[in-house]
């Protein structure tokens, strides 16, 4: 995913957690806000109570590769701060791209 895609400094998912809505399923937590920009951002928090560095860093690969196949799909002109629960280490990728799907369209701002 390009660096324009990519919320980067603590500050700006500070935004997005006070200013903006929050939705969630039983997988993930989504924190969204609206932009002045005229693309989307995402970022990925993942706690230490998922597991070590190597099973963080596998949940937050594969949701990268989810929002980059998703990011045509998505309107424009947000902040997204995506947050996976504990049960996301039991889902395969399928299972792992429903639920953000789902929770994308909960939000109101996939464009299938």
């Amino acid at each position: 995913m390009k660096k324009i895609h990519r919320l980067r400094k603590n500050t700006e998912f500070k935004k997005v957690y006070v200013k903006g809505k929050n939705y969630w399923n039983r997988n993930f937590t989504l924190y969204i806000k609206k932009n002045e920009l005229n693309y989307t951002r995402f970022g990925i928090v993942v706690t230490k109570k998922l597991g070590k560095a190597v099973v963080r860093n596998k949940i937050k690969r594969r949701l990268r590769e989810i929002n980059k196949n998703l990011l045509p799909y998505v309107s424009e002109g947000y902040d997204i701060v995506l947050i996976p629960k504990k049960n996301t280490l039991d889902l395969n990728y399928e299972e792992l791209q429903k639920s953000v799907e789902h929770l994308y369209s909960l939000a109101g701002i996939l464009k299938r």
